[in-house]
């Protein structure tokens, strides 16, 4: 994941939102490393501000719902919403109908089961903030000590034993 969140910062310093962030969205190199694609709901913009309301369902962010302008700070939702389906299986706010996913979402309406490590809720509950100010900046997500414990440097492949 490493690599994909340098690749998000590299592209939020070019401004540039990727704004579609998920689990379809992400390819494994020929090292493991993991890589963005799909860039089609990305958007350039100088301001880094944006108002038009894009992306999947599950992963769109309070301030989308709500058609307000939004940031950069939409991608750092979208990596919570990640983290919680690569460790649970379905996206946090996955409701039978659109409205009550909507609602979800502006709820922030996140339940953590038991099976989830501490140190994961605690990042993902700093990623899903209705106020994006208040969401961890990718810098930080970095940092952050969940991240530090599980992260791995991607190598070259073992070589295949002599048998």
């Amino acid at each position: 994941m490493k690599c994909s969140l340098d690749e998000i910062a590299h592209c939020h310093e070019n401004k540039v939102i990727h704004r579609d962030i998920k689990p379809e969205n992400l390819l494994l190199g020929l090292r493991g490393e993991v890589k963005i694609a799909d860039f089609g709901w990305s958007v350039h913009t100088p301001s880094l501000r944006r108002k038009t309301m894009c992306g999947t369902l599950d992963y769109l962010p309070p301030e989308m719902v709500e058609q307000r302008t939004y940031s950069e700070m939409v991608d750092l939702w979208c990596i919570g919403v990640l983290c919680y389906e690569l460790l649970v299986g379905n996206p946090p706010f996955k409701s039978s109908s659109y409205s009550e996913t909507y609602r979800r979402i502006l709820k922030v309406d996140v339940k953590f089961p038991p099976s989830i490590p501490l140190g994961a809720q605690d990042l993902i509950s700093k990623l899903l903030r209705y106020q994006p100010s208040e969401r961890l900046l990718l810098a930080q997500v970095l940092q952050h000590p969940w991240v530090q414990a599980h992260s791995r440097r991607v190598g070259p492949p073992p070589a295949p034993s002599a048998s």
